[in-house]
């Protein structure tokens, strides 16, 4: 139930914060060298001559309503760490296995000692016989 609160907020959340912006950019600047950015002139016929009084207003009943989802969503997020879901929880339950293997499995390669990996011979020295391998040739 408080997941669905939760994303209700944000999704209103998000339409609060992009009205604010748009009445923010509405406002008549104070030094009114330039028009605001949604035109001067457009707001005065809508509104009438006490526009600055009207977006002064909504900027900030927007502003409080903005804080108010925020920290009701703030409260929603605390509320659903402290008191996760039956069977659900914050964080996912990792089973570990409860022993390791004793033995690699039989696919892989063994690695050779380094008993059975013989040295390189000298370049005038006699050859020598490999465990398993063939006998060397006499001359």
């Amino acid at each position: 139930m408080i997941t669905i609160l939760i994303n209700i907020f944000t999704v209103v959340l998000i339409l609060v914060a992009l009205f604010l912006g748009m009445i923010v950019l509405m406002q008549r600047a104070k030094s009114d060298a330039g028009m605001a950015a949604m035109g001067g002139g457009m707001m005065e016929s809508t509104f009438g001559p006490d526009t600055s009084n009207v977006l002064g207003g909504l900027t900030i009943k927007a502003t409080v309503v903005f804080f108010l989802l925020s920290f009701l969503l703030y409260l929603g997020y605390i509320y659903q760490r402290a008191h996760p879901a039956a069977g659900k929880s914050a964080l996912p339950n990792i089973s570990a296995p409860a022993t390791l293997p004793a033995v690699p499995p039989a696919s892989a390669p063994a690695a050779p000692s380094a008993a059975a990996v013989p040295a390189t011979p000298a370049p005038n020295a006699a050859p020598t016989t490999q465990p398993g391998g063939p006998a060397p040739k006499k001359p």
